[in-house]
């Protein structure tokens, strides 16, 4: 591996971009080497400026070149599946934006995948995971300074949803980051989700969709976790999370809006594209996993079962743990 690290960036679009941008101006230890996308005029305008770095239409070429030393996937999700597993088969490190896989029986291929190498080599874009707010609440977790934790509650507001946004997408997309906030935050895996819904906002224009709404989970151990969603919100992007236990409540994120998702946790962005890069270069994956990206789309397929039969609790359905991953 040379001095910095080589990163293949696949898919220029939206958030390929925007981690070009962060790697190129603000990363350390690491640069650009080759863009993929299918659209090799935006692949080019995305590497523009960028010296040395090269363009590739065919992912495969850019993995098999000898120049590259490690692969972050920004492509749509349906797509992961056929870029992760030829890119473990080649040994490169991986950095995947979520969902690891859209579906829990893809995701569990890939673990499968993995595992029969023997060693980590993905790490699932779970940003939250690297917010300072999310660190405090989970080290005060795992410290027991203020008892056990009883209860988690969360909101999640967007202002809007873009094109093409479906009632699964309020599960799959957005819920999607609790599921694993969760999981992070208590150490457990979630063991059942419930949807609940009521009046519906003036500003849905997608069938299916229901906003505002509230998905209720338990963990393992019994934390009582709810989420309330607001999508079509108007108003700005917010995230909060109360976290209840025995002798004190800890708040993060009240007041705090934004435009958008991208200013909220640019910080946790930056961070753990930065950790992801220390590891790659010690050789190891220290971030959300396989496993992680597995349980997360498992925990969705609960949620849209929930979704589709309001009020009803569905238990999430987990293979058992590879070794790799204990």
């Amino acid at each position: 591996m040379s001095e910095d690290l080589r990163i293949a960036v696949i898919g220029a679009g939206r958030m390929g971009s925007d981690h070009i941008e962060r790697i190129h101006h603000r990363m350390e230890r690491a640069r650009i080497a080759a863009i993929v996308d299918i659209d090799e005029t935006r692949a080019r305008a995305a590497v523009e400026g960028i010296d040395g770095a090269r363009v590739y239409t065919d992912f495969t070429e850019a993995i098999a070149s000898g120049e590259v030393d490690a692969v972050l996937i920004s492509t749509p999700g349906f797509l992961h599946e056929d870029v992760l597993l030829p890119t473990i088969t080649q040994g490169l490190p991986i950095l995947c934006e979520k969902p690891l896989t859209p579906d829990s029986a893809s995701a569990w291929r890939v673990v499968q995948a993995e595992s029969a190498i023997g060693r980590k080599l993905i790490q699932v874009g779970f940003m939250r995971r690297f917010d300072a707010g999310y660190q405090r609440i989970q080290q005060a977790v795992a410290s027991g300074e203020h008892g056990e934790l009883l209860a988690l509650d969360c909101e999640h507001i967007n202002p809007g949803v873009p094109a093409g946004y479906t009632g699964s997408n309020l599960i799959d997309d957005t819920v999607v980051h609790e599921f694993d906030g969760v999981r992070f935050l208590t150490g457990e895996e979630i063991a059942s989700v419930q949807v609940r819904t009521g009046k519906n906002s003036c500003h849905v224009t997608t069938e299916g969709l229901q906003d505002p709404a509230q998905i209720l989970m338990d963990t393992g151990s019994g934390v009582r976790v709810s989420v309330n969603t607001h999508v079509t919100a108007q108003y700005g992007y917010a995230v909060t999370t109360r976290a209840s236990f025995e002798k004190i409540h800890l708040n993060e994120g009240v007041d705090q809006v934004y435009p958008g998702f991208e200013e909220r946790f640019v910080d946790a962005y930056d961070t753990e594209v930065q950790d992801w890069i220390d590891g790659c270069l010690r050789g190891e994956v220290a971030g959300p996993d396989a496993w992680d990206g597995y349980a997360g789309a498992a925990c969705c397929e609960a949620g849209l079962r929930a979704v589709a039969e309001p009020g009803t609790t569905v238990a999430v359905e987990l293979e058992q743990k590879p070794e790799l991953y204990r």
